[in-house]
């Protein structure tokens, strides 16, 4: 099979949808796909899976802090020739403008097209950018999510936003995984050698955000947090416009550059992550942290995000009012750190939950029966059917 991904940004970019699709099309290469990526060039390719840089302009991230690169006009055809290259085409979230041009070569020239919606709506505190984002999703990612052959959601809280929408076949579930060789619990003593070479103070509670620094993950509820809250240590892995190093806080601390084993690195030697993010559906931090054993905060909509996981969530409601949500932070915050103690727990839960082997058969299972003849999918019917009988008798 040949594959086409799709995504705005390559991983080096280091968002969440990006960092999906950089590691499951890695995954589906490994299973004998032939995988090619294609994003744009605001942030640099990988070396895996082969990937095709396309030219975009990226001034509304830099500008607004909204992940949003437009690509040039030369790009449609570069995107309409790796479609015709490709058996299908796996597109990473409805609203972006690549997705928008790789869905409409791929209905022209008759590929099948799966897409993996990441987020439903975004909540941003602007009038005018949370009022263009619903009309862009009433607009656009619905249109798109009834044109594609195959939705796939990736958390519970986007495929109820997109529930109305009349897909040609019935939308899939499949978490994002996790890498259980590199996010796992650490044991005291190696918390502690960790501690040391991180610079953290091992006395003190540890807590940990992971993420860009933007609006709509909570930076500034995080900056309330920290200030009131002088007895714990808030330490930062990310980048962005929102820089906590600005704060001029004692109790916070910022490392930039992390990813795979270093990023995993600092999960295992802090205590808690919070993430007051909103709009985001079920982010990737959340299952890493849980790998590695910690409690985790989070804001009400992200514990509703995967229902098995929600014991394992502490939820804040996250609104307008800074101080009340810093308070309802605070408060989620004594509870997880007293929760210490389900490490073990929650990492089992995590690690068998949550695996980028099942999740990258799933997908293609999928693929397969989107590509396949009448007679095939019959036969791929009858299969299940009788493995279902089976598995009931």
């Amino acid at each position: 099979m040949n594959l086409l991904t799709v995504s705005p940004y390559f991983e080096s970019h280091r968002g969440g949808v990006e960092i999906v699709a950089g590691r499951l099309g890695r995954e589906l290469a490994r299973r004998d796909v032939e995988v090619r990526w294609i994003a744009t060039d605001a942030s640099p390719p990988p070396e895996a899976p082969p990937s095709t840089p396309i030219r975009a302009w990226n001034f509304a991230e830099r500008r607004l802090g909204i992940p949003y690169p437009l690509p040039s006009p030369g790009a449609a055809r570069a995107i309409g020739r790796a479609v015709s290259q490709a058996d299908a085409v796996l597109v990473h979230d409805a609203l972006y403008a690549t997705s928008v041009l790789s869905v409409l070569a791929a209905r022209r020239r008759g590929k099948p097209v799966l897409l993996v919606q990441h987020i439903g709506q975004i909540p941003y505190r602007g009038f005018i950018p949370r009022t263009l984002m619903a009309i862009a999703n009433a607009i656009v990612a619905r249109s798109l999510l009834r044109r594609v052959d195959q939705v796939v959601f990736i958390s519970d809280v986007a495929a109820r936003y997109f529930a109305d929408v009349r897909f040609r076949r019935p939308p899939a579930m499949i978490f994002n995984g996790v890498d259980a060789a590199v996010f796992r619990p650490a044991d005291a003593l190696e918390r502690a050698g960790m501690r040391r070479e991180l610079g953290l103070a091992d006395a003190r509670p540890q807590a940990l955000f992971v993420g860009r620094f933007v609006e709509k993950k909570g930076l500034r509820h995080m900056q309330r947090l920290a200030a009131l809250r002088p007895d714990v240590d808030f330490n930062f892995a990310g980048w962005g416009q929102l820089d906590p190093e600005t704060w001029g806080a004692a109790n916070v601390r910022v490392f930039r550059g992390l990813s795979g084993a270093s990023l995993a690195r600092l999960y295992q030697a802090c205590d808690v992550l919070v993430l007051p993010s909103v709009g985001e559906g079920y982010p990737l931090v959340v299952q890493e942290a849980l790998a590695c054993g910690l409690a985790v905060v989070c804001g009400e909509e992200v514990t509703r995000a995967d229902p098995a996981a929600a014991p394992y969530l502490r939820g804040a409601p996250i609104d307008d009012d800074p101080g009340a949500t810093a308070a309802a932070l605070s408060q989620a915050l004594d509870g997880a750190l007293a929760d210490a103690g389900s490490k073990a727990e929650r990492a089992s839960f995590a690690l068998g939950r949550y695996a980028w082997e099942t999740a990258a058969q799933r997908y293609i299972e999928l693929l397969e029966a989107l590509m396949a003849t009448p007679s095939e999918r019959a036969a791929q019917n009858e299969r299940r059917a009788d493995l279902n009988h089976a598995a009931a008798s």
